[in-house]
């Protein structure tokens, strides 16, 4: 594992609390004590493509993979994903009434094009996030009242109020730091090939085929990325990527579908490891369409969903029902939060209260080539036909999928979260306000008391008072039953043993600049 640079920024709630809530996944390590080999290219497959490499307005994790590599922010989540690292920041101080902080930033650092990082730069990377409000990531600085560059190396951030995840909203990938003024150009010419001081450099796309990044050669650590290169490659289909994994035809296959787990294992020449994470599963209704305005309608399907089943047929066990809105790694996470349990007799009880008492039809959308998308649909649409629901199934490649669910287009859809940030504000203003970002997580729910208890929790400093409210906040999202949470799982990865220093943290994110081939 790199190791890392600056004294550690503790969170402390997020300190004190353990990680990797699925116990039945082990983890796996790529990392080697031997002398790191540089040069090469990493091919890593994966089943959709990028969107736009836009920081500040993109919700893909594809995209956001390849960004964090050319664009970095100034704090970074630690390997454990507890806690708050200096990145290109290197320490902050807070004022009393903890409103302004004050941050020195790393000295000597450049942009891939040369330039030098001064405060100018960090100002306005912050400014242009914060701009793009409920249409982007802007969001997550609503409580920035200014952000003044003191001097080239110095920069504080006043608050309009006191907000406890100021630090790790700066840790956000929306947060990265460009060159001030896009460098000269418009925003729109700048992220067609977006400069940052991160490890690698952008190099070239081949939209719905492949992305590649190249060698930051004026990267602040010294000595790294090892890598010449890493190129992503789309590749739909599960089994294929399989096939390319095991065949040495690509480096790292970073979505095996859990049915080949075993035997990939097994298979010589391959890793296949599981990383502990934050990610849960789940079903978002479209709260625009009928009959999903209903409550009792989202209520019996919620109730008709044999999690514990699901976990054994999807996952073969690598992971645990979810019962709340926030997944067991994430701070505040409360296990009494009164998710759905499988329940027939509540289910068709819910049915018998709603709006469509002798069932409907509808369809459920998920990604085509994906056995664990597919198996979930196939147990779904046996269970709601117990209720009286007729659900069909619709699969779409994993670009078009996306998009249709960015224009809403859809009534139910398959869609997973997991943190990018370890604080719990990022995810519950992103899936429970209307104006965070994403029209409450494409789902469109809007309940004013529960977007009440998250701008409460979000300036509340006392730990103690934040988690009594996130837990009224589980408990009331868990009634609306707005998102069928599935189940929170490890993150899955099958790479050749020639890969070294591969590494995710619990937040999805790796550091490519500590990765390695070996011959």
């Amino acid at each position: 594992m790199k190791k890392r640079l600056g004294a550690v920024v503790a969170i402390a709630v997020t300190a004190a609390l353990a990680l990797g809530g699925c116990s039945a996944a082990s983890t796996g390590s790529t990392s080697s004590s031997g002398t790191p080999t540089k040069g090469g290219n990493l091919t890593i497959a994966r089943s959709a493509d990028i969107i736009s490499m836009n920081n500040t307005t993109n919700f893909d994790n594809n995209s956001i993979r390849v960004m964090e590599q050319i664009m970095e922010p100034l704090f970074m989540v630690s390997a454990d994903g507890k806690k708050l690292e200096p990145w290109l920041a290197t320490k902050y101080t807070v004022s009393k009434d903890n409103l302004t902080y004050t941050i020195d930033l790393r000295k000597g650092v450049k942009f891939s094009n040369g330039s030098p990082m001064t405060a100018a730069d960090v100002k306005f990377s912050i400014d242009q996030d914060t701009a793009t409000g409920s249409a982007g990531w802007g969001f997550i600085n609503t409580a920035i009242d200014k952000v003044t560059a003191v001097d080239d190396s110095t920069v504080t951030i006043q608050l309009k109020y006191p907000w406890a995840p100021l630090i790790a909203d700066l840790s956000l990938f929306s947060n990265a730091i460009v060159p001030n003024n896009y460098g000269g150009k418009t925003s729109a010419e700048f992220y067609t090939a977006p400069v940052g001081t991160g490890p690698f450099v952008w190099g070239s796309w081949t939209k719905g085929q492949s992305v590649k990044v190249t060698k930051n050669p004026n990267y602040w650590q010294a000595g790294k990325p090892y890598l010449n290169s890493v190129t992503w490659t789309v590749v739909p289909d599960a089994n294929t990527r399989k096939l390319q994994v095991q065949g040495k035809q690509i480096d790292v296959d970073d979505t095996p579908d859990w049915s080949s787990l075993a035997s990939l294992k097994t298979t010589p020449g391959i890793n296949a490891v599981t990383f502990p994470s934050t990610q849960m599963d789940y079903i978002v209704f479209n709260e625009q369409k009928a009959p999903f305005n209903d409550v009792h309608i989202r209520q019996a399907i919620s109730y008709a969903i044999d999690r514990e089943a699901m976990v054994k047929a999807v996952l073969f066990g690598n992971g645990s029902a979810a019962n709340s809105l926030l997944a067991p790694g994430v701070p505040y996470y409360d296990k009494n939060a009164g998710g759905a349990t499988y329940d027939v007799k509540k289910a068709k009880a819910a049915m018998a209260q709603s709006s469509k008492p002798n069932g409907f039809t509808t369809t459920l959308l998920i990604r085509s080539g994906d056995p664990n998308q597919t198996s979930i649909a196939q147990i779904m649409q046996a269970e709601l036909k117990a209720i009286g629901i007729t659900m069909n199934i619709q699969q779409l490649d994993p670009t078009a999928n996306k998009q249709a669910r960015l224009a809403s287009n859809f009534e139910m859809a398959w869609s997973s979260w997991t943190m990018d940030i370890p604080d719990p504000d990022e995810w519950t203003s992103f899936a429970v306000d209307p104006n965070g970002g994403s029209h409450s997580a494409f789902s469109y729910y809007n309940n004013p008391a529960v977007i009440s208890l998250n701008s409460q929790a979000q300036k509340e400093i006392d730990p103690t008072k934040r988690a009594d409210l996130y837990a009224q906040l589980q408990e009331q999202t868990s009634k609306d039953a707005f998102l069928a949470y599935l189940f929170y799982s490890p993150y899955v990865y099958a790479m050749t043993t020639s890969v070294k220093g591969f590494q995710v943290t619990p937040l999805g994110n790796y550091h490519l600049e500590d990765v390695y081939k070996t011959p």
